[in-house]
């Protein structure tokens, strides 16, 4: 059983049933993709990772203009597609109805309450149409995205370190980079952005630890005054993303996957290809454990081992930059663009082996090589960078 219908329980799905299991899964939403708050920027690399997933792609990304609390832009472009922007309704469904063909059994407007386990089979308790059912199975995998109780009644633990998202369809005129904003009264401790869709659309949002709301709409009236979009009246929606892992991942006939399982980069706060990754490890130890119909938790933990070694040092590196990002005065941020810019460091960045969309702790390691970079940042942290530890 899957309890959660995103990229990453329906490729979970996808993949268990293709193996030939009998996989049903639970999703709480009326409709696959429905009501999700995500800009949908998937980097290249996922898509050729991953073929099946090559579905609602809306346009693609080879540049992108950041911009400093003064408003002072640095470009990066390169000559090909570095990542898409997809629908993430069409994505989405995509993926679960590839699951349902290759077998797999979607129940929708189903509340999974609770989740016990027993000697011979995980059992969960289901609210489907104002009816509560029973369903049991050999294994759970959770892939639920962040937030609920599931993890902590469990006994995984919680995420507490998160950040809010608030994001609006715009309409705007011409648009046909990747706009990215920082300082801290634009969103603090984080970033804003403007992303081109398709003809005379963008997503327009940001991330905040309070108030996204609030911060989201002083953005909207400034980009209005920029005549960078047409109007400020749309909806908003609002999601949480988890800024660092679960404290555990597995127990015994259970594994937790994607957003649940806090498999995202602090960084950029994207989790489709760290899930999709771990999906395929969830995976292999899933398909082991049925084959040899073991299911202790030491079997289990093999999971969480993997993908952390994998992942491991990515979240850790991200994690502390993005600690000290928070800790920055936008003076200090003002100072950063400055050094990046007269001593081209983001031209050299972009033709380091390390560039990549979706891997960057080689890339802050690099960046930290500058000297007068490393030092505006140091002066920041009332302590030694962390990072330089792992980069040793």
């Amino acid at each position: 059983m899957i309890v959660g219908a995103g990229p990453v329980g329906s490729y979970l799905a996808y993949r268990m049933a293709e193996l030939e299991y009998k996989v049903i899964v639970f999703e709480q939403r009326a409709k696959v993709g429905d009501a999700v708050c995500c800009t949908g920027i998937i980097g290249k690399e996922c898509f050729d990772r991953f073929p099946i997933i090559n579905h609602g792609i809306l346009t693609q990304a080879s540049s992108a203009k950041f911009f400093s609390p003064s408003g002072k832009c640095l470009e990066v472009s390169k000559e090909t597609a570095q990542a898409y922007v997809v629908d993430r309704v069409d994505f989405d469904s995509a993926l679960a109805q590839k699951a349902e063909e290759k077998g797999a059994e979607y129940l929708l407007s189903a509340r999974v309450m609770d989740i016990s386990l027993r000697d011979d089979c995980v059992s969960a308790k289901v609210e489907c149409k104002d009816r509560i059912a029973d369903f049991n199975a050999k294994i759970a995998l959770i892939s639920s995205g962040f937030g609920g109780a599931m993890t902590r009644r469990l006994g995984l633990g919680e995420i507490n370190y998160f950040v809010l998202g608030a994001q609006a369809e715009v309409d705007v005129g011409k648009l046909e980079e990747v706009e990215v904003y920082f300082g801290q009264e634009v969103a603090p401790g984080f970033f804003g952005w403007l992303v081109p869709t398709y003809s005379g659309k963008a997503f327009a949002g940001l991330l905040s630890r309070r108030s996204p709301g609030s911060y989201l709409k002083s953005l909207l009236d400034s980009l209005k005054t920029q005549r960078k979009i047409i109007s400020t009246e749309m909806k908003i929606t609002y999601g949480g993303i988890p800024l660092t892992p679960l404290p555990k991942t597995y127990m015994e006939r259970l594994l937790v996957v994607g957003d649940a399982a806090g498999q995202v980069k602090p960084t950029t706060c994207g989790g489709v290809y760290y899930g999709l990754l771990c999906a395929d490890i969830a995976t292999e130890v899933v398909h082991n454990a049925l084959r040899t119909d073991s299911f202790s938790a030491r079997r289990m933990s093999n999971y969480e081992k993997i993908w952390k070694k994998k992942l491991g040092r990515e979240l850790e590196i991200g994690y502390w930059a993005r600690k000290l990002y928070e800790k920055l005065s936008d003076r200090q941020i003002e100072q950063i663009f400055d050094i990046i810019e007269i001593n081209r460091i983001h031209e050299s960045l972009l033709q380091s082996p390390d560039f990549s969309f979706d891997w960057h702790g080689n890339l802050i390691l690099r960046a930290l090589r500058d000297r007068r970079l490393y030092q505006a940042i140091r002066t920041v942290a009332k302590s030694p960078f962390p990072s330089q530890s792992i980069a040793t």
